[in-house]
């Protein structure tokens, strides 16, 4: 892995401290998402994809998503809408396995493992964004 030098935003500085400020309130929001099913009643992965949190995180990347086309800072947006659509995907089939499985008792398992894995990726997947943004680096 190389580290990559910070990248200077190609437009104002005043709309790209705008625009890196509402990023961090999305990766913030993300975040309590994830705190919430961890520390709640939900799943981590449950409250991610369900709580109002990170539904209102993803409806802002995509208002602010053609502000950041073009800049270093549409990796971000593109990193947080892959990472709730492709958590909503898996969380979908992870359900509809176990539940195939349940009838053996083998699908219980699977939501377990499943979720709990899932729930990691998303955790790091915020995580590993939100650093990137905190040091003004594009996330791969």
């Amino acid at each position: 892995m190389t580290d990559q030098a910070p990248v200077t935003a190609p437009f104002p500085s005043q709309q790209s401290d705008s625009l890196v400020s509402t990023f961090h309130i999305t990766y913030a929001l993300h975040a309590l998402g994830l705190a919430l099913g961890a520390f709640g009643a939900s799943t981590v992965v449950g409250s991610f994809l369900f709580g109002w949190p990170s539904i209102i995180a993803v409806v802002i990347n995509y208002v602010k998503r053609r502000e950041a086309r073009g800049t270093w800072l549409e990796s971000h947006v593109e990193w947080q809408i892959t990472t709730f659509w492709w958590a909503l995907a898996w969380t979908c089939a992870i359900a509809i396995l176990g539940f195939l499985l349940a009838i053996v008792l083998v699908g219980f398992a699977i939501w377990f493992v499943g979720f709990f894995a899932l729930g990691i990726w998303a955790i790091y997947r915020i995580a590993r964004g939100w650093l990137a943004l905190k040091e003004r680096r594009t996330v791969p």
